[in-house]
This record gives structure tokens, C-alpha cells and sequence, in this order.
């Protein structure tokens, strides 16, 4: 895998080695089983994380953290950014089990889905680790990274976040990076 580097040196001033450049087009499916594509959201901030419905453990508290943090940008500093879940378990979580699922958390997170391959590829353009690790009879569970992308308004990772943020500490950075780049705007 070939990693396109932009930006300038800091040494030398010239254009060289900076920030690997994460994420990519996609086509997939929401989960109101509409096709969507990366430019259905251009214009708006995005918060991305990768995931599946029956994740038993970090999933769901990732996905809790990122409807609180968004509702904490928005009804605390007014701002919106839209969250978004992509399956990385196209093959179990159909668009009906995605709208299920994401509004136990908070009706505004955007389910996305579709073939296998086309999730592959999109967790590929964002390196997204994922591997199905088989269990007992017909189960399985997905190890996977736990990151989550914040996009800005042209669909360019300004910043990926581990599991270490709270929904709190979350806000914040998102804040930060917000308003940073207003002042670059």
C-alpha cells in the first residue's frame, strides 16, 4: 500500500513529506437503502467511525461518545457536524438493522452500508483495520481500529481520534479544529 504525502517540509519550506492523505471516493448504501456518495457530503463537517450493530463492547460506547459529543457541539456551541457509521459487517447489518441500531443512539447518525467489497474499499482509503474472527458455530465477532475521522466541509481528514476521548474531551478537540479552520478559511 502506497502512502501520497502533501504539504510542505518543515526544514526546507518545500513541498514535500507531511500528512499521509486518509479516506477517498465511496459509494454505498444508507440506511434508508439510498445510494450515497462522498459527495453528498460535501459543505458539511463530518464525523466518521467505523463499526457493526453487534459490536459487544467498545462499539457501542465509541458510537454513545459520538452522539454526545455531537449533541455538545450543537447545543452548547451551536455548531453541526454530522455523524456518520459505516459497517464494516455489510453481510449482517442491513440498512433496516442499521436504522435500528444508530437511533437507540441518536436519530441524526447516518448509516452507511452495501457490498462487501465497497465497504472494504472504503475502510482501505481511510486504513481501517477490520478481520472477522470466527466463534462458535455460525457467530463471529470483527476486531477492528476503533478511530474515528473528522472531515471538513471539502471531505479531507483534518483529524482522527482514538478511544481515549471521552464525549467531553471529544467536544473540545472538535472545537479546536473547527475553529482553527475558520481563522484558515
Amino acid at each position: 500500500m502506497t502512502l501520497e504525502f502533501r504539504g510542505k517540509d518543515s526544514y526546507t519550506g518545500s513541498d514535500t513529506a507531511a500528512a499521509p492523505i486518509i479516506g477517498g471516493p465511496f459509494t454505498l448504501v444508507n440506511s434508508e437503502n439510498q445510494i450515497v456518495n462522498e459527495q453528498d457530503f460535501l459543505g458539511n463537517w463530518v464525523l466518521l467511525y467505523f463499526g457493526y450493530t453487534s459490536s459487544p463492547d467498545i462499539g457501542p460506547d465509541q458510537v454513545r461518545i459520538m452522539a454526545k459529543a455531537i449533541d455538545t457541539l450543537e447545543s452548547k456551541e451551536n455548531l453541526k457536524v454530522l455523524p456518520v457509521f459505516v459497517t464494516i459487517d455489510p453481510q449482517r447489518d442491513t440498512p433496516a438493522q442499521l436504522r435500528a441500531y444508530l437511533k437507540e443512539f441518536d436519530p441524526r447518525i447516518v448509516g452507511l452500508g452495501g457490498p462487501v467489497s465497497a465497504v472494504r474499499q472504503m475502510a482501505q482509503e481511510y486504513r481501517v483495520y477490520f478481520k472477522k474472527v470466527e466463534e462458535e458455530g455460525d457467530d463471529y465477532l470483527v476486531e477492528s481500529s476503533h478511530s474515528m475521522y473528522l472531515i471538513n466541509p471539502k471531505m479531507k481528514v483534518v483529524r482522527c481520534f482514538g478511544v481515549e476521548y471521552n464525549a467531553e474531551q471529544l467536544s473540545k478537540e472538535i472545537l479546536k479544529e473547527l475553529k482553527k479552520h475558520q481563522v484558515n478559511a
